[in-house]
């Protein structure tokens, strides 16, 4: 065997085995013997992946897809980089060109699958997922997924058939029994309860399942009117998630205290024009997607789905491999950011979305981290702040289960640690008024339920857009909904959540005085 063989060998036997350093180190030789062999950047471009360094796979894997441009999985992969690097435009269209090729296997279209859903692209995910239903029927992870996008798309009654599937297959595939629970109001005649009962003492060493059952259980409850109940199962369920997120308290009050020291002032360099962007921030859970879907049911406004776009633009010009929000040298750099050139890089990478409308909304709640960086290099983007009763917005985010990939929602797995971000919330956000008066619009979701016309008429006049009736009549927008619960924001308008803390009363004593000591005003 020659010593090119032997080292392909090496490099597939590596791959095949998942030893991605060793794959980094075989392909690194192997590239300069066999340049226009595709094998070595896919392979590589992969590893880098799975050692969660997407942007170096990034590179590869477009070198792979060019020197073998038929090849569905290769292209897969590479859409996949580029989701992960948050270019989910390009991903977009990477995903588009693979599916033209056929993919045949699994693992592509279940790749594809995902990438169409992180660029919120439901109707091609479904496509997707249901051919690798086809493929693979008994597959959970495969009907889950499906169910996933057709809950996006508005199809409750296709999720929930595919979710039932899905725990038939695997009863303990928490996640789908949370889903399922989610899917709509649970009824005293129509429930799971009694099955997620049985589950629970199937699987008590299995962290997930505790976590999803407790949690789908916790929902049930609620909606049978058991609210002290559905609380110790909030709280057992969180208390398993919790565990290896002790450190976010530390953690989140130095990010907040920095972003503070970084903008004492509005800076003195000028942004980039454009009033195309509008950015809806605030809280998760604080009805942030109810606010979406009635201004996007604007005619001269278009729902682009919460995008990572502007954390990931002003960390590439930021630079570096800490994150722009961890650095504790961050007050003292940003003072070096180049405004116009983030504001113009922002609208490059958000263009596609600026061809649907005079107007985009970016709605991505923890952007409230980054407005005062938003203020700085957009000077016409506008921005609304949704806030919510504070015992309302962390009972919301403490009985939510968030992406659990992301350290953004560490603090939600408990509810004293709720409270302590919601206090640096409230700081943050009264020193962005201070800093920059008259940027930030700030609407109550309360106004938003019980006084619709007057309040709408308020925000419209703040985006400058004329007034249109159907920005009442929100249940109508056909666009989908990238969100839990989904089926609640296609209803109309309710106020039923008003006061939702009030059924919680006698558990959030605690919570209640912390947030009276930091200041909060709460009646």
């Amino acid at each position: 065997m020659t010593a090119l063989p032997d080292l392909q060998a090496r490099l597939i036997h590596a791959f095949n085995r998942n030893e991605w350093p060793r794959v980094l180190q075989l392909a690194g030789e192997l590239q300069p013997l066999a340049p226009r062999d595709a094998m070595a950047p896919f392979m590589a471009g992969v590893a880098y992946m799975q050692l969660q360094q997407p942007q170096k796979s990034v590179d590869l894997l477009q070198v792979a897809t060019t020197l073998e441009p038929n090849r569905a999985d290769f292209a897969a992969q590479y859409a996949k980089a580029l989701a992960l690097t948050r270019r989910l435009q390009e991903a977009r269209l990477v995903a588009d060109r693979a599916m033209t090729l056929g993919p045949g296997d699994p693992m592509t279209l279940d790749t594809l699958g995902v990438v169409y859903s992180q660029a919120h692209a439901h109707e091609q995910s479904v496509s997707a997922f249901r051919r690798l239903v086809t493929m693979v029927p008994n597959h959970p992870q495969a009907r889950f997924n499906l169910a996933y996008a057709l809950t996006a798309m508005g199809d409750e009654a296709a999720a929930e058939q595919e979710l039932e599937h899905c725990v038939r297959i695997d009863p303990g595939y928490g996640i789908a029994h949370l889903n399922l629970a989610q899917l709509r109001r649970q009824t005293a005649e129509r429930n799971h309860v009694e099955r997620l009962r049985a589950l629970l003492p199937r699987y008590p060493n299995q962290p997930a399942a505790q976590l999803y059952l407790n949690m789908a259980l916790a929902k049930e409850f609620d909606d049978l009117g058991d609210y002290a109940s559905a609380f110790e199962h909030y709280r057992r369920g969180k208390s398993v998630g919790r565990e290896r997120r002790v450190q976010s308290v530390q953690r989140d009050e130095a990010i907040f205290q920095r972003l503070q020291a970084s903008f004492s002032s509005a800076p003195a360099g000028q942004g980039e024009a454009g009033d195309g962007p509008i950015f809806v921030i605030g809280m998760p859970r604080t009805g942030t997607t109810l606010l979406d879907r009635i201004l996007s049911s604007h005619p001269d406004v278009y729902s682009a789905g919460e995008l990572q776009d502007f954390p990931a633009t002003l960390q590439r010009q930021y630079g570096g491999n800490v994150p722009l929000l961890l650095d504790p040298s961050l007050p003292a750099r940003a003072q070096h950011i180049d405004w116009r050139q983030l504001g113009a890089d922002y609208l490059a990478a958000t263009r596609p979305h600026a061809e649907h409308a005079k107007h985009f909304i970016d709605k991505l709640p923890h952007n409230f981290l980054y407005a005062g960086f938003i203020a700085s290099a957009l000077p016409d983007a506008k921005i609304i702040c949704l806030r919510r009763h504070p015992l309302d917005t962390c009972l919301g985010n403490f009985r939510h289960l968030f992406e659990q990939e992301t350290s953004y929602y560490d603090y939600s797995f408990d509810l004293l640690d709720t409270g302590r971000y919601y206090v640096g919330f409230d700081r943050l956000m009264a020193h962005w008024r201070r800093v920059f008066p008259g940027r930030i619009f700030e609407v109550r979701y309360e106004d938003l339920v019980a006084e619709q016309e007057a309040t709408v008429r308020e925000l419209l006049a703040f985006c400058g857009l004329p007034w249109d009736d159907a920005c009442l009549q929100s249940e109508r927008n056909v666009a989908p909904v990238n969100t839990p619960n989904a089926w609640q924001v296609r209803a109309p308008v309710y106020r039923d959540a008003v006061g939702r803390w009030k059924r919680y009363e006698a558990q959030l004593g605690e919570l209640r005085k912390l947030l009276e000591q930091a200041g909060v005003a709460i009646d």
